[in-house]
């Protein structure tokens, strides 16, 4: 049975390695799971969340209540204590060597990759992808928005440096301001029950990628999708996958510890995290390749 198991799992890492290496373009779609190898906190799980904000904690505050703007109007140095915190880490966190597996492949494909992602957290970037081709869908900690907000206009937070209080979670110091008009700034990031979220970035964004993908179709080029770590609990980054998957006729790569399973069977279903993953892909795609 052991031996069943190895060899199953065996193949569908040939098997992804085999679609990506005979892609004309690849399509990386990621969510909060790929960040968690970079040791990024779970906020999805609330003993994580609370493990790493244990402020919080004391508050009783699940993430879903704290990632609301209301807090920029309520409670302005706890929402930003919170999300300069969360700046901060991002800023000092290495991507995991999964990112930089899946860099070295993506280099193959004539027509290049394109990533789409959930994630705040600007990873991808600081792993060396092409800022140009990439989609968040949620947006970005490393930009900002006005609270109010005054106009489509956001601002790379380069220059937001928040110092935090270890004990309350509060922002010690001035608070970011909006240039135009003065008033409270917040990262430009979905949160829940957001209708301030200046999303024309993430348009431009997300504009890029359908030009990619239809000139892919137009050519008849091969689409290979690999989605690393998207749950069940928010499912955009799978629902988007699977969308472009059927329209676009393509095999996709699903890779999730938890929430692995596929709809097709051209589909490749692995049950691994994505560093783990990422480093067998990419040892069946070097010998693979060299042969090639």
């Amino acid at each position: 049975m052991k031996q069943d198991k190895e060899k199953d799992y065996s193949e569908r890492v040939q098997r992804a390695a085999q679609l990506l290496a005979e892609a004309d373009g690849i399509l990386i779609t990621a969510g909060a799971g790929m960040g968690v190898d970079s040791g990024l906190p779970d906020y999805r799980n609330k003993e994580g969340f609370w493990r790493a904000y244990p402020a919080i904690q004391k508050m009783n505050l699940a993430f879903e209540e704290v990632a609301d703007p209301k807090w920029f109007k309520q409670h302005p140095r706890l929402a930003w204590g919170f999300y300069g915190h969360r700046l901060n880490l991002v800023r000092r966190t290495t991507p995991h060597a999964g990112f930089v597996r899946l860099l070295a492949m993506s280099q193959r494909p004539k027509r290049g990759v394109f990533v789409l992602t959930s994630n705040l957290d600007g990873q991808f970037q600081t792993a060396g992808f092409d800022p140009q081709r990439i989609e968040e869908c949620h947006g970005s900690l490393h930009f900002l928005q006005c609270t109010r907000p005054c106009s489509e206009q956001v601002w790379c937070a380069d220059e937001i440096h928040m110092a935090i209080s270890s004990e309350t979670l509060q922002a010690i110091g001035p608070l970011p301001i909006c240039p135009r008009c003065g008033a409270l700034a917040r990262p430009n990031i979905l949160l829940f029950n957001d209708k301030s979220w200046v999303d024309e970035r993430s348009k431009q964004q997300g504009e890029c990628l359908w030009q990619w993908l239809e000139e892919m179709m137009l050519d008849k080029a091969r689409l290979a999708i690999i989605e690393i770590g998207a749950g069940t609990a928010l499912p955009v980054i799978r629902r988007r996958s699977e969308f472009y998957a059927k329209v676009h006729h393509a095999n996709m790569i699903r890779i999730n510890p938890h929430d692995h399973h596929v709809r097709k069977a051209r589909h490749v279903s692995l049950p691994l995290t994505g560093m783990t993953a990422l480093e067998a892909i990419w040892q069946a795609w070097y010998k693979l390749t060299q042969t090639v």
